[in-house]
């Protein structure tokens, strides 16, 4: 069922050193406030914090007592406050109005801002506007990688993908290219890069430029990882907005998983590892429930062997057995329960329907039907960061954009889409049907309050079709696709498509370049880069070249990362990712929305 790595599948790196690294600077911050002092932390830096340095560690540290930053005062008696913030305006005027409040009071404390992962001119500018720069000391806690898995890294910043690819904001390119400079610091310089997208380009310059700076620190070590990828996530929109189907993409779909943990009512937070977790996560969901009811039979049987025993083997058994037993109970209950409400989830949202649509749409068949069933959901109003996500936008991409009926309150979130490139419009001269040509009066009927295309003309038609068909993306099988027994990437969508980043990483790695991809690389209109370094290659083990670092740039799916764990299997590599943050539809679609939930 699980996908156990070959035996001489390469090891991977110990990335606990990460999380050792980030603790003591924590600490090495921290006390330079010596003495107690209240620690207030943003909301999105509670969950990384928790895996890095829990509560006890903080108290070692003389830190009394935790608040939220939120819009409501501060009730803090201590004479030292610390806030722990992202690089964000209005944590700023947070602080400031803190500040100030204590300046109009008479009151005079200790002041200490601890920006994560860095901070920008921008907030030291608001500090100063507010006339509180020089009561308050400013320090970075440079935490941009979080271990969430032993092949799994995440710099926890969700809003690097609105801010780049929306906004066009390249703050946050240096902490990548930090992030790289670090990863290549402790684990050995990467002989080969490649990459595709402008961000990632970018990315690469910047980070070569610390290397070389700094060229003393990786000289003469062994690489540890021989190959790193970078792809931005405007290369491949299309798989991001499919509904996943494998056992963890679909927790993730369902419960959300933040930072590691399952934060959906079933699951509570409990943590996602666990022996039973591993052996079905990358598992298509409708082989998961029977491999339960296999692992439930299996376990009563062990409960059951207590019944012949003797006093010295049933001590043996409470001692040695019985603990890990309970324990796999535990877990299995929980994945059964999970498994049952996403099933009965499914079945209310009629997933069969939209997986059917979804598939449709990407082998370019019955578009429309598919356009049909996209027209139905308009008109039942169903909310557009559920629609939106597989169908408007998945036409859009792979075909022709539909009709779009919601109410002008959602006009700047699909104007956002169009300017990240998410929605694409038939080039002129293209014949239209009558549904499909609905889209040249958007918003024209006010008061009905149409979306049907406020956008006159949306830039250009997708690509999809022809890079699907260079790459062949979309499998011809003889018969059903056998989901229990692979036969290659496309099982994440149950055999119905390969997903076109996990398909550019493989070629490129078959060839060790991009010979031969120059048309899928014009169709994608984005740069692509290679460079081999022949004396850091040589340094390198033969099993270090089978280790591959990707680096996603505006986030991956669960389901990329089960198609390249699958791969990985299949040819003898390891793949480690590192990510800007974990993402699916859904987030893809709220980055982009304006109409607050």
């Amino acid at each position: 069922m699980a996908f156990p790595h070959r035996p001489d599948a390469p090891e991977l790196p110990d990335f606990s050193m990460l999380k050792r690294l980030a603790r003591d600077q924590l600490i090495y911050l921290l006390e330079q406030l010596p003495g107690k002092k209240d620690l207030f932390i943003e909301a999105d830096l509670m969950s990384p914090l928790d895996r890095i340095a829990n509560v006890s560690i903080l108290k070692q540290h003389e830190v009394d007592k935790l608040y939220k930053v939120e819009n409501k005062p501060a009730l803090s008696s201590s004479e030292q406050l610390c806030f722990l913030v992202r690089p964000r305006i209005k944590n700023m005027r947070y602080i400031a109005s803190l500040v100030n409040a204590d300046k109009l009071a008479g009151r005079t404390r200790k002041y200490k801002v601890i920006f994560s992962p860095q901070k920008f001119y921008a907030c030291e500018m608001v500090l100063e506007e507010e006339g509180i720069y020089g009561d308050v000391s400013c320090d970075e806690w440079a935490f941009s990688l979080l271990p969430l898995d032993v092949d799994l890294l995440s710099m926890e910043l969700p809003e690097f993908f609105r801010d780049y690819f929306l906004e066009g904001d390249q703050r946050w390119i240096n902490t990548v290219a930090q992030a790289l400079h670090l990863l290549s610091t402790l684990y050995g310089p990467f002989p080969n890069c490649y990459g595709i997208g402008r961000c990632a380009k970018m990315a690469y310059e910047l980070w070569r430029n610390l290397e070389e700076e700094e060229d003393g620190e990786t000289k003469g070590r062994r690489p540890e990882i021989g190959h790193i990828f970078l792809l931005d996530r405007d290369v491949d929109f299309v798989t991001a907005l499919c509904s996943q189907v494998v056992y963890e993409g679909l927790v993730d779909d369902t419960f959300r998983i933040k930072c590691g943990k399952c934060h959906g009512p079933l699951l509570g937070t409990s943590h996602m590892a666990g022996l039973v977790f591993n052996e079905i996560r990358n598992e298509h969901f409708s082989n998961v429930f029977g491999f339960l009811s296999q692992k439930a039979r299996n376990l009563q049987a062990q409960y059951d062997r207590r019944r012949g025993m003797d006093i010295k083997q049933m001590k043996n058994f409470v001692s040695q057995e019985l603990k890990g037993l309970k324990q796999e109970h535990r877990l299995l209950s929980l994945h059964i329960g999970a498994c049952e409400s996403i099933m009965k989830k499914k079945t209310k949202q009629d997933f069969q329907e939209l997986i059917k649509t979804e598939h449709a749409l990407l082998e370019g068949f019955n578009i429309r039907e598919s356009t049909s069933y996209i027209e139905e959901h308009i008109d039942r109003q169903v909310p557009p960061s559920h629609c939106s996500r597989g169908y408007i936008v998945l036409l859009s991409l792979t075909s022709v954009v539909p009709d779009s009926s919601y109410g002008p309150e959602h006009l700047l979130t699909f104007s956002n889409l169009r300017r990240a490139g998410l929605l694409t419009e038939q080039a002129p001269g293209d014949t239209l049907t009558a549904v499909e040509s609905k889209v040249s009066k958007l918003v024209t009927d006010k008061a009905a309050g149409k979306i049907t295309d406020a956008f006159s003309s949306l830039a250009k038609r997708s690509n999809f079709r022809a890079i699907s068909k260079k790459l062949n993306l979309i499998p011809r099988v003889d018969g059903e696709y056998d989901l229990k027994v692979p036969r290659d990437m496309a099982y994440v969508f149950s055999g119905a498509y390969v997903p076109l980043s996990c398909r550019i990483i493989e070629q490129v790695l078959e060839r060790r370049s991009w010979q031969g991809l120059d048309e899928v690389v014009r169709l994608l209109n984005c740069s692509d880069f290679a460079f081999t370094d022949m004396t850091k290659e040589d340094k390198a083990s033969s099993e270090s070249l089978r280790l591959i670092l990707v680096v996603f740039l505006g986030g991956c799916t669960f389901s990329e990362i089960s198609a390249l764990r699958f791969l990985g299997r299949e040819k003898g590599y390891r793949f480690i990712f590192l990510t800007t943050a974990v993402t699916n539809s859904a987030r893809l679609m709220e980055a982009m929305s304006e109409v607050k939930a």
